[in-house]
């Protein structure tokens, strides 16, 4: 069964990777994470195929593909290192662009390093290094020596972390050392 998957897998799915990564190239921002996407879409299609061949493979490769970018932009879209987001072409005019606005992000810029700053170490080197280095899980694992799951749920455990600081009011920073210590005995 394995053998006859794989040569299925090789002949229907493999075959249109030149055009799955011409695809991914239109469709992706970020070059760096190509050969990542192109991997988790292949296991994907793959764990899928070992319940049931689809069909249209190649429509169903795509249908993946679109899936797999979807979920990335969903989690990325849970803590962004911008106020404002990657793809935010906000209508606002330079001229509107007021003094107190700028004040106002960087009073929000400021808030986001606090609240970097109170992560647990390793979960803010984590961090740190796939959303502003933008480097792939895969390298920041082996930099770190950990597992690739363990990076993940560091990227995880520090999103939800950020998210939750961020909708705190201002008022709140006197609990930080009793939050710290809570993110502590979790990680």
């Amino acid at each position: 069964m394995a053998g006859g998957l794989q040569a299925w897998f090789k002949s229907e799915v493999l075959a249109h990777e030149a055009m799955l990564m011409r695809f991914l190239a239109r469709a992706w921002p970020r070059r760096s994470d190509l050969a990542d996407l192109r991997q988790e879409i292949y296991v994907r299609v793959y764990e899928a195929a070992l319940n049931a061949r689809p069909m249209a493979p190649k429509a169903f490769l795509f249908a993946v593909a679109r899936n797999v970018m979807t979920d990335r932009r969903r989690r990325e879209r849970i803590v962004s290192i911008q106020s404002s987001g990657e793809n935010d072409f906000s209508n606002d005019l330079i001229e509107e662009k007021t003094p107190e606005r700028w004040v106002g992000a960087q009073q929000e810029f400021a808030r986001l390093a606090r609240a970097f700053d109170r992560l647990p170490t390793r979960c803010r080197e984590v961090v740190w290094m796939r959303r502003v280095q933008d480097l792939p899980q895969k390298e920041i694992a082996e930099r770190l020596g950990i597992s690739e799951k363990s990076v993940e749920y560091q990227i995880s455990t520090g999103s939800r972390l950020l998210a939750q600081y961020m909708q705190q009011p201002e008022a709140d920073s006197t609990d930080s050392h009793q939050e710290t210590t809570v993110i502590k005995s979790r990680t």
